[in-house]
């Protein structure tokens, strides 16, 4: 379990394709700094397993199914990640329940600045279509793996507020309009909506 509360910018220092799978060398001298085999690590966003640590740098495995339901199917070499170490129990959550499952992967629309002079973005995100009724205004959504809040919703796409501390100390500063982020709702409107369903007489999809 994570919160979204991303702990370093890492990078991809080399990417071993097998069959319907990838073997993932990634540099995080924070993560890497406690981490060992079976630990979970939060890559942008999505778990992934430690297989082994040397130094500053972790492996894990990434199977065919991530690949390709996630933004780590492109990666390449020197690509900078969003880094989090699994919480810890008893420790402050400063973002929200994170499970690093991706529901699927958003395409970025637009930055803009609210006002002339702002300091602050208005990132507007495009989403499946299925995934807009979990999100709600003033929500949480896991955006790379970083938590947000949800300003405005849309039938397939959602906008998001991005201060400049979250712009430089994860990659959403570095991501422009046509690339691809990953997304994850929150898992309790999920786990709602399933319970829901049985009152509701009907599955709403």
């Amino acid at each position: 379990m994570f919160t979204g509360i991303v702990e370093e910018l890492g990078e991809l220092v080399s990417r071993e394709d097998r069959p319907d799978a990838a073997r993932f060398a990634m540099r995080g001298q924070l993560t890497s700094s406690d981490a060992r085999p079976g630990d979970s690590i939060a890559v942008n966003g999505v778990c992934l397993t430690v297989v082994d640590v040397d130094g500053e740098v972790f492996t894990a495995d990434v199977i065919g199914e991530t690949l390709r339901r996630s933004s780590l199917g492109p990666a390449a070499l020197g690509d900078r990640l969003n880094l989090e170490r699994a919480a810890k129990l008893g420790h402050r959550l400063g973002g929200h329940l994170v499970q690093g499952h991706v529901d699927g992967t958003g395409t970025v629309l637009s930055r803009t600045a609210p006002q002339q002079g702002a300091p602050w973005e208005l990132v507007r995100i495009g989403m499946p279509a299925g995934l807009a009724r979990y999100l709600v205004e003033k929500g949480s959504i896991t955006v790379d793996g970083v938590s947000l809040t949800v300003i405005e919703v849309g039938i397939e796409d959602f906008s998001v507020g991005l201060i400049p501390t979250t712009a430089q100390l994860t990659t959403l500063g570095l991501r422009r309009p046509g690339e691809l982020v990953n997304l994850e709702v929150d898992v309790i409107a999920k786990y709602v909506e399933r319970l829901a369903v049985g009152y509701l007489g009907s599955d709403q999809r």
